[in-house]
């Protein structure tokens, strides 16, 4: 089971894993600019594919373009539904000329938009076009993120056919480069502080407006520099921070205001997938008893292949 759970090791990647962050924040600004709204900012996510990330679908009218993270050949691919189809090299260069080659592509298309020009949720990082540093781009790393985030959303996807409420799809946020799934308890939250740098306030206020559980991954930061899964509640309830999750590993990191559960540690125990599936359950039973949920109408066993669910 471990050789399909992936190593990963942010020290190691660390300057690819940031220029693929900008990279898909580009692209994630696309989809963004020309997709209507949807509630909590899920119009703007990239999602798992077979050969790495993709906007899905994106309207331009009559038409659909779709750009996706190819990580097996090495590019981002550009297609539309009248046949069109461009790529872009995922290899080493500065975030600058990445951005233009996006806009030269997306012209080529017919496809007429603009997008913000600066990155989101990252300190200290230049505008996407004048940003001219030379950055590495380590292919094999690329991959094996890749590969983790597949074995992840499969665990994530099975969680999410326990919950009969409102349920996010399992989606990748470029923005904090993470791979997310949310459950609503149904009630509206108080109304999000925000603060977050690089977010803006109303963004924040609107993802943040109904009660939530959420379980997600990352691949590391330079606050945090291991691959990990977190959970965390929105509100987070009284005691939340002090109750017993599981597995083994989990713990309440109150720097962050979430549970972390070491990546490496579902990677090498006996059962990986029974591992997460404990830490998605073990943290979302804790902040969905803690703020009273109604768990009874909201929840139903896990989904099997072929078997409806018994009503």
């Amino acid at each position: 089971m471990v050789g399909t759970w992936p190593a990963l090791d942010w020290p190691h990647w660390r300057e690819t894993a940031i220029g693929l962050q900008l990279r898909t924040q580009i692209i994630g600004k696309v989809r963004l600019a020309l997709t209507p709204w949807l509630n909590h900012s899920w119009h703007v996510p990239l999602y798992v594919s077979a050969r790495g990330l993709t906007t899905s679908a994106i309207p331009l009218g009559d038409r659909i373009l779709e750009i996706a993270f190819d990580f097996l050949a090495g590019r981002v691919t550009f297609t539309t539904s009248d046949g069109g189809e461009r790529h872009i090299p995922l290899a080493p260069g500065s975030i600058a000329d990445f951005h233009a080659a996006v806009i030269v592509t997306l012209a080529d298309l017919g496809v007429t938009t603009s997008f913000d020009g600066k990155p989101s949720e990252m300190a200290d990082v230049p505008p996407f076009a004048e940003d001219q540093a030379e950055r590495p781009y380590d292919a094999d790393a690329a991959r094996a993120f890749w590969r983790a985030l597949i074995q992840v959303a499969r665990v994530f996807s099975d969680f999410r056919t326990g919950f009969l409420g409102k349920a996010s799809p399992v989606h990748f946020f470029w923005g904090s480069f993470d791979l997310a799934a949310t459950r609503f308890s149904g009630r509206v939250a108080p109304k999000h502080p925000g603060g977050f740098p690089g977010l803006p306030d109303a963004v924040t206020c609107e993802a943040y407006s109904h009660e939530e559980a959420s379980v997600g991954f990352w691949p590391g930061s330079d606050a945090y520099p291991y691959a990990a899964f977190y959970a965390y509640a929105y509100p987070s309830p009284e005691g939340y921070a002090a109750a017993e999750v599981s597995p083994a590993g989990a713990a309440w990191n109150a720097d962050l205001g979430e549970f972390l559960l070491p990546y490496n540690a579902v990677r090498t125990a006996p059962d990986p997938d029974a591992a997460l599936l404990a830490f998605c359950q073990s943290t979302y039973a804790a902040a969905a008893d803690l703020a009273l949920w109604d768990r009874a109408s909201l929840e139903c066993p896990l989904g099997r292949p072929r078997v409806p669910r018994v009503v």
